[in-house]
């Protein structure tokens, strides 16, 4: 029996208020989510399309019945996959987002896509068709589909288990083999990625799963921050331990935008490259769309840092065998070099005495001494044979008792000195120096210091000053420890007199 349609009876169908329904939506949407508003349009006018193919149907009923009942059902279809998509769309991008539960986008395709079968379904079963016996018949069909679209499953179902364990999320920064970016959406056959340069690059999801995936900044319970690490090169001339308390003083006291105040920012001696020292400084970076602005930020606060201090940025250094040595450069080297320990020495209060002279032959007599944190400089009970000169870091002074744990005495600082009892007194060490911090000093050797004692012997009543100011605190820790108490002989005018026995200096008349 042929199905009859008129203009009149079409526009009081279901086809009149499901128009309203599509138009409502439609603006719905573009009012709330104006930026897919192409998306919306497009699905209206795929929408509208398939009202105004119905409608054609009406004048070719009086022609060709047949045709008409065709064309109708083929824009009724039409109207329903639009109609699904707009009440799909409404329902994942605008109400769902209202109550505070956003669908990764992967979930409203699938969704939309069950309700197109689901449609396609009903209209067969609707046509009279037998569904059992399609489903029994199609199974070789259905196979060679299933091989034809394997990968576009595969991308399907990878997508699918992204989702499911949260591997990748929205916003989540990832790099993928040299593609670093901003997971943007995460669809049904690919995953979007935003990169910095303002492209968007599309992944299949099944290379996602197959692959390697780095997620940048994130880590259990932390805020979003990724580390970053700039390189530069010093001359070896700079002790370590100088360009790394520089750099690290000037990153924590100075603010910079976007760099992570914990953990701190740190530098370390990462290797050793063209005759230079390659250090490498670590920060976090909060922002990570902001990387190479940051980098850029962080380099003109190390290189504004460095020069105040008189470091250079090294250059990569070559020897030429075939060129002499620059005899005015080393010179000009050695010359530096003296002028820093002469600065050095005059903040010694012991040296204050000399003269220009002397404290210039005392300059070219002391032997450079770093050490590194941790570093024992001297050991007790060693003989002793150099007296140490702090210029940087800090030392710990330690009385290690038998068969007990080590008793810090004090700590001394830059301007000050150790190792003079044993040196002076000719007794052994009588206690452990480790570097608390990385450490640059200089050491006088025993029989030079004897002949600054010679020259000038008012140095030795300032040595015995400090002496007997340090001797109770040793006394004390190893009264504690001593099976019979000791007799404490700390009067400065009994080391000032062992001193000179030592010695051989007379005393002033």
């Amino acid at each position: 029996m042929t199905e009859h349609y008129s203009l009149n009876a079409l526009l009081h169908s279901e086809v009149g208020w499901l128009t309203l329904l599509a138009l409502a939506l439609a603006v719905l949407l573009l009012r709330f989510r104006p930026l897919e508003r192409s998306v919306y349009l497009n699905t209206l006018w795929f929408f509208l399309i398939g009202v105004f193919g119905q409608a054609t149907a009406v004048p070719l009923e009086t022609l060709a019945p047949d045709a008409a009942s065709g064309v109708h059902t083929i824009f009724r279809i039409v109207t329903a996959i639009a109609l699904i998509r707009l009440a799909g769309f409404t329902f994942f991008r605008l109400l769902l987002p209202l109550i505070g539960r956003a669908m990764p986008r992967i979930v409203e395709d699938v969704v939309i896509l069950v309700l197109y079968v689901i449609y396609g379904l009903a209209q067969l079963r609707g046509a009279g068709v037998d569904l059992s016996s399609i489903v029994t018949t199609s199974a070789i069909l259905t196979a060679v589909i299933a091989f034809a679209m394997q990968d576009t499953l595969g991308n399907l179902l990878g997508g699918l288990s992204i989702q499911v364990d949260n591997t990748v999320q929205v916003g989540d920064w990832v790099r993928i083999d040299e593609l670093a970016g901003q997971v943007r959406d995460i669809r049904w056959r690919s995953t979007l990625i935003e990169t910095r340069n303002w492209e968007t690059i599309v992944i299949p999801n099944s290379a996602i799963m197959k692959g390697r995936v780095a997620i940048l900044g994130r880590r259990e319970g932390r805020p979003l921050q990724w580390r970053r690490s700039l390189r530069f090169m010093v001359d070896p001339s700079v002790p370590p331990a100088r360009v790394i308390a520089i750099v690290n003083e000037e990153m924590i006291d100075v603010p910079i935008a976007n760099v992570a105040q914990t953990p701190a920012p740190s530098t370390v001696l990462h290797g050793f490259v063209a005759g230079n020292l390659e250090y490498e400084l670590r920060y976090f970076l909060t922002d990570l769309l902001e990387d190479e602005m940051t980098d850029s930020m962080v380099r003109v606060h190390l290189f504004a840092s460095l020069q105040r201090a008189g470091i250079r940025i090294a250059e990569e250094q070559r020897t030429v065998h075939a060129v002499s040595r620059d005899e005015a450069h080393a010179d000009l080297v050695r010359k530096r070099e003296l002028g820093r320990r002469l600065e050095m020495l005059r903040q010694v209060d012991l040296f204050t005495v000399l003269a220009e002279d002397e404290m210039n032959e005392l300059g070219e007599r002391l032997q450079y001494a770093p050490f590194a944190r941790g570093d024992v400089i001297t050991k007790q009970g060693n003989i002793a044979h150099w007296l140490y000169i702090i210029m940087f870091g800090e030392v710990e002074v330690r009385y290690e008792p038998p068969n007990a744990a080590p008793q810090t005495l004090s700590t001394l600082r830059a301007g000050q000195f150790f190792g003079e009892m044993a040196l002076l007194t000719g007794d052994a060490r009588s206690a452990t120096v480790v570097a608390k911090t990385d450490v640059e000093c200089y050491r006088l050797d025993g029989k030079s210091f004897q002949g600054l004692l010679l020259g000038r012997p008012e140095i030795a009543e300032g040595i015995a000053r400090v002496i007997a100011s340090r001797r109770p605190e040793l006394e004390k820790v190893r009264e504690v420890f001593a099976t019979q108490p000791m007799a404490v002989q700390n009067e400065q005018a009994d080391l000032l007199s062992r001193i000179r026995r030592f010695f051989g200096l007379r005393a002033k008349a």
